[in-house]
């Protein structure tokens, strides 16, 4: 996948808000949905991925294994549902995800990590991973790995709103941000008032049940954009329901999105992957039993 592009207009609310299907792909043995990019809706403000793994019955046989890979220029956040998984880096971090709890690694300039469910016990895993682009005033920079244990969360009529990053409602996630945005879990049901930030774009991610705005429906593994210009919108779920709501300022530089590296070119594409095959030191080593996943080479290549 490779897309250049600038983020969302600031043109102001779309009358209708806009509903897209995910892609159904596989990715370390498990079916995932993958929401963004899509064609015609490539970010949401620094939103630039987001694929929804499960829910799937698993065994520490039989589980998500997605061996050391690399990754540039952005964060991952990774957000489960239910199960577990272990995450492992070339920083030397080792550290479970549980459901409720956020992992945020942030690649900069080069970091390489593993994901492993082996071991974990038998039941349903359900979660999202997304990636945010970082602007040119950080790409460059250190790696870095954080988990976050306890997230705020306020209560809405019929839901709960965790806070994963960014803030709502005045209740700040105490996640890392390098581009102004939002990240946030509503579970529940009911017609929820929702405040928003007007110089935001925002879209809502459903997961389970579903989200009706403005008499536009979304379903699972769909993803409502709403656009910019909102100071606030009457969100109404379906009793269970669970969505992501994600928002941002529309993300004004272009961005070159290939295999696991967000760049601003070819050929800063082209270096990351020789040195990821090379093992030339840029990424470091991952401490991982799973098999190294090679880049494959880039469409454009002869």
């Amino acid at each position: 996948m490779e897309a250049a592009h600038h983020g969302g207009s600031t043109e102001g609310p779309a009358v209708t808000p806009t509903i897209t299907d995910s892609h159904v792909t596989e990715v370390g043995g498990l079916l995932v949905h993958r929401a963004l990019p899509r064609h015609g809706r490539r970010t949401v403000g620094a939103w630039c991925f987001l694929d929804r793994f499960g829910p799937e019955d698993v065994t520490p046989q039989r589980t998500m294994t997605v061996g050391p890979h690399p990754h540039t220029g952005l964060h991952t956040v990774t957000w489960l549902l239910s199960g577990s998984v272990v995450h492992t880096d070339s920083l030397g971090n080792e550290q479970s995800i549980r459901p409720g709890q956020l992992n945020l690694m942030t690649s900069g300039q080069g970091i390489a990590h593993a994901e492993d469910g082996r071991g974990q016990p038998s039941g349903v895993v359900d979660g999202v991973q997304l990636w945010l682009a970082q602007p040119e005033g950080t790409r460059h920079g250190h790696p870095s790995f954080a988990h976050h244990e306890d997230l705020p969360a306020v209560g809405l009529s019929g839901a709960t709103a965790t806070v994963v990053i960014g803030e709502f409602a005045g209740a700040p996630s105490p996640a890392r941000v390098d581009w102004p945005l939002l990240g946030v879990d509503l579970a529940g049901g009911g017609i929820l008032d929702i405040p928003l930030e007007s110089s935001f774009e925002h879209a809502i991610a459903v997961l389970h049940g579903n989200a009706r705005l403005d008499g536009s429906l979304a379903s699972p593994n769909q993803l409502m954009y709403i656009g910019a210009g909102r100071a606030g919108m009457r969100l109404e779920l379906a009793e269970d329901s669970r969505v992501l709501l994600l928002g941002g300022q529309p993300f004004t530089e272009q961005i070159v999105m290939w295999w696991n590296f967000v760049a601003r070119s070819r050929s800063e594409i082209e270096a990351a992957r020789a040195q990821w095959n090379e093992d030339g030191g840029r990424f470091g080593s991952v401490p991982s039993t799973l098999d190294k996943i090679e880049a494959p080479r880039p469409f454009w290549l002869p």
